[in-house]
This record gives C-alpha cells, sequence and structure tokens, in this order.
C-alpha cells in the first residue's frame, strides 16, 4: 500500500541520518497530473500521451475552465509520514508555471490569469500543509524558463507574471515555514534576476550536466540564500563511485558560501 512505502521511505532516511525528510511521493503518476487531476477546470485523455525525455511520457492536462482547488492534494500523505518521525517531513508540490507549461492551456483567456488561477490553489494547498504542521515546503518550477519568448522585448514581461504566479503560491506562507524551489531542464544564465526575485529560501539545482555552470550564474550575481546544487544526473542509469561524488562538492565551495550550501 501506498502508506508502506512511505514508512519505506522514512525508514531509509532515518537510516541515513538526513535532517529534512520527503514522503517519497509513491502516490504520484507524474508532478504535473497528480496536481491537475485534482483541480477543477481541467481534463485528461485517456491515451494522450506526450514524450518527455527518453522513454517517458506524461499525459498534459487540457484546461477547459477556470482552475481552482476543492480540496487539499498532499496533507493525508504528509500526516503519514510526519507521524514516523521527529525529523521535519517536507511537503512537496509543483509550481504554478510548471503546471501551466507541461499542460495544453485555454486560448480565451491569457497564460498570466491562468497561472494566477494555478498560485491561487498552490497558495491554499500551502496554508493546508501549514495547518498539518508541515514546516519545509518545496514548490518546484523546473520549467520557469521553458516559454520563455526569444525577443528580447517580450522576455521581460514573460518573467515578471512567472515570477509573480510563483509569489503568489508562496508568499502568503508563514515566517518560519521554509519555502524551497527546484529547477532543473534549462540553462537559467539569462533570467538570474527573475530566479532570484522568487524569494525562495533554498533553490534545489540541476547542477550536473552543466558542469558548475549553474553553479557560476549564481555566484555572479550574489545570490545570498540556499542553494543545493545536484551532485549527479538522476536520470543516467550510471551512479558515480564515492570519490566522483566527494570532488563534486569541493567543487561547490567554489561558487557558494559553505553556510549556504
Amino acid at each position: 500500500s501506498i502508506d508502506k512505502q512511505i514508512s519505506f521511505m522514512i525508514g531509509i532516511q532515518e537510516a541515513l541520518g538526513l535532517d529534512i525528510f520527503v514522503h517519497g511521493e509513491p502516490e504520484r503518476t507524474d508532478m504535473v497530473e497528480f496536481f491537475a487531476q485534482q483541480m477543477d477546470g481541467m481534463l485528461f485523455s485517456q491515451n494522450g500521451w506526450v514524450q518527455s525525455f527518453g522513454s517517458r511520457c506524461v499525459r498534459p492536462p487540457i484546461f477547459w475552465n477556470d482552475i481552482s482547488r476543492p480540496a487539499a492534494m498532499t496533507t493525508r500523505e504528509f500526516e503519514v509520514a510526519q507521524k514516523q518521525t521527529k525529523k521535519p517531513v517536507k511537503g512537496m508540490l509543483t509550481g504554478p508555471v510548471t503546471i501551466l507549461n507541461w499542460s495544453f492551456p485555454r486560448v480565451d483567456i491569457s497564460r498570466r490569469e491562468q497561472a494566477m488561477q494555478i498560485g491561487l490553489a498552490i497558495r491554499k494547498e500551502i496554508a493546508d500543509l501549514e495547518k498539518s504542521g508541515c514546516m519545509v515546503i518545496q514548490v518546484d518550477e523546473p520549467a520557469l524558463r521553458e516559454a520563455m519568448p526569444l525577443r528580447n522585448s517580450q522576455k521581460e514581461e514573460y518573467l515578471k507574471w512567472t515570477v509573480d504566479s510563483f509569489r503568489l503560491a508562496t508568499a502568503g506562507a508563514k515566517s518560519e515555514t521554509q519555502i524551497h524551489t527546484h529547477m532543473c531542464y534549462c540553462e537559467f544564465a539569462d533570467c538570474m534576476e527573475a530566479i532570484d526575485r522568487m524569494d525562495t529560501d533554498v533553490n534545489s539545482i540541476e547542477n550536473a550536466r552543466s558542469d558548475d555552470a549553474t553553479l557560476r550564474a549564481f555566484r555572479d550575481i550574489g545570490y545570498g540564500k540556499g542553494l543545493g546544487p545536484g551532485t549527479y544526473d538522476i536520470h543516467s542509469p550510471v551512479v558515480p563511485p564515492v570519490d566522483f561524488i566527494e570532488k563534486k562538492l569541493i567543487s561547490f565551495l567554489e561558487c557558494v558560501e559553505v553556510e549556504n550550501l
């Protein structure tokens, strides 16, 4: 059952001695589909699979009406996990921009308006997680840059409303709640200021395939918040040896102050 899988994941993290746990997400099919299926205003095909990467395929939501969240989406699994450990368990959500960019949106209203509707839904989910005792909440935005216009004259407008929708989702959190995000798949060097404006406490970034280029971009803008750079490509079947991980960790210190890692 799902609860047994959550217990197994918590046990592994206890044995590893981690500081912040996750519940493992065994109940989720896809980081967009899982949330979209629980929101009003979205439909799904049965066989409309779209290739994501490699052999992995997803079924993008189809927006047909105004989007809202009728009930809590993640609190039950969070509570199951949190009852099994004294360590904080992280609430795991997908951000409004990623849900929008990995879906088939409406054409009768703007993408900005649809992102704001999703942002309000995620904002309510964050409030419910906090009521359940969650103190660390991650709102993933791997697709923040994905639909950014090619014309420079249009980029700033896009980055403004995408960051605004993320802030709409997260800015209502309590001051003692840590807000994390995760970003990957893209080269972010040309939108670093927008990422800084997201105002998260911690940003967990894909870094393994960029040879620390992403870390250097954060360093160059004087990014002073927490960073969690990746050490190896999780999509690869190759598991690197321990000495590779050690060298990678040491290389991070050339770009980021140790207290921010």
